[in-house]
């Protein structure tokens, strides 16, 4: 059996008196996409920042492989999420002034590339994400669909470890979010990273290897679904 990419054991968290985390165990292998679904309020997105280091749980331990992040400093933590984890969320957050390849290549010049250096694998990326042409196009001249891909090529320039997709489909209509979704799927594979969607779609899910469900801060695991690419 394939060791898991990414790991929480024992996960608690609460803010104030609400239990986000109820002693959550998670998991995803290489290659492996996961979807985590649960009503609003459940502890889905507290679960998917514990696991990236935005915060830290209460008790339990996050895993990169055999590497403790929850117990790295403020500093260890932000410069995983620049150089091993990736981010795509329900808006893709792109810098409206910069064009399309610059928004791409924001993580390599944060990570210390110089800017002619950045941009070439950038433009790589969102010739393979369909946006060969547009790379000179700010987010307001693209449609939600391309700006999307962009927040994705964004996420894959760095070939990350994990991608952390929080409702990544949620802003657009169905037939472009299907696009979207074959395409995470496709290169996240390709990559051989492990994926973790939060999702309140079920055709999302039923598109992902696995699928867990959170209620009331624990977690149930449904592993005969997704598997439909």
């Amino acid at each position: 059996m394939t060791p898991p990419m990414i790991t929480g054991l024992g996960l608690h968290k609460r803010f104030g008196s609400a239990v986000a985390l109820g002693g959550v165990d998670f998991s995803a292998a290489p290659g492996e996409s996961v979807a985590v679904t649960g009503p609003s309020g459940s502890g889905k997105s507290t679960l998917l920042h514990c696991l990236a280091g935005i915060i830290k749980p209460d008790a339990g331990e996050v895993r990169l492989f055999d590497e403790r992040v929850d117990s790295l400093s403020e500093r260890q933590r932000s410069h995983l999420r620049r150089s091993r984890f990736a981010f795509l969320f329900q808006f893709g957050q792109l810098l409206p002034e910069l064009p399309a390849d610059e928004n791409v290549a924001l993580p390599l010049m944060l990570g210390g590339d110089s800017r002619p250096k950045a941009l070439e694998p950038a433009r790589e990326w969102l010739g393979r994400l369909g946006l060969a042409g547009k790379e000179d196009r700010r987010p307001g001249e693209l449609s939600g669909g391309e700006a999307q891909r962009v927040a994705l090529a964004r996420a894959l320039v760095i070939r990350p470890a994990v991608v952390f997709a929080d409702e990544p489909t949620g802003a657009l209509d169905r037939a472009t979010g299907d696009q979207v979704m074959g395409v995470l799927l496709q290169t996240v594979a390709e990559l051989n990273a492990a994926l973790v969607v939060v999702t309140h779609d079920p055709l999302v899910a039923a598109r992902c290897d696995r699928t867990v469900e959170i209620r009331d801060g624990r977690l149930f695991d449904h592993p005969m679904a997704g598997a439909r690419r």
